[in-house]
């Protein structure tokens, strides 16, 4: 199938995007953003779990429950990621790296199905991972699923109301060319907290570790 014109610069960009942000986490470079290689090192468990702060929200061992101001741990397996159901907390906890790589993982997973799948994934189902690795083949898996479903759609899918039915947002009531530019800024806008996290990490003194 023909990308059609209006998707081609948004599929080109989630590609940077989502590229730029798992070479940011694995290594062995990265782009500097002035075209020139910069070395980074592969997220390790410790800076994956990282709490930069006092009250963070993070991804948890399930019978640890949840952290300061969470109801509940969402996902499923062993580990969950902090959560609360509205009105949440407010101000905002700060979300370590982990949280915000589990929450862009799994927006990306229910995306693709609610567009390309079964549109039945929920919350409920996603699998949360407690390690980096992990974490990262996860979100790699998720980036290319959403991927695929750009891959299928046609210019009549663009401008249609609910063609992706994802529950947690407003994608039942917007154009789907609409879905896919969001999608796109939440992948630019936390890789981009993902990013100064792992400076902070570089940055910060030892720290003892607890996994």
């Amino acid at each position: 199938m023909t990308t059609p014109s209006r998707l081609s610069p948004l599929l080109q960009q989630f590609d940077f995007a989502a590229e730029r942000l798992i070479h940011r986490l694995t290594g062995p470079v990265m782009d500097s953003g002035d075209g020139a290689d910069t070395e980074v090192g592969p997220v390790t468990d410790e800076e994956y779990l990282w709490e930069p702060v006092p009250g963070c929200w993070s991804v948890r061992r399930r019978g640890d429950g949840p952290g300061p101001r969470a109801t509940f741990l969402a996902g499923t397996g062993d580990w969950g990621r902090d959560a609360a159901s509205y009105p949440h907390p407010w101000p905002p906890p700060f979300t370590t790296l982990a949280w915000r790589l589990s929450h862009l993982t799994e927006m990306l997973v229910l995306r693709a199905d609610h567009t390309a799948g079964g549109h039945a994934l929920t919350r409920d189902d996603h699998p949360v991972s407690g390690d980096a690795a992990g974490a990262v083949a996860a979100f790699a898996a998720g980036a290319a699923a959403w991927r695929r479903a750009l891959l299928a759609v046609d210019e009549a899918a663009l401008d249609t109301v609910g063609y992706c039915t994802y529950p947690h947002g407003s994608d039942p009531e917007e154009p789907f060319i609409d879905v896919v530019w969001w999608v796109n800024q939440e992948v630019l806008h936390h890789g981009a907290e993902i990013a100064l996290l792992r400076d902070l990490y570089r940055a910060a003194p030892p720290r003892p570790f607890h996994p």
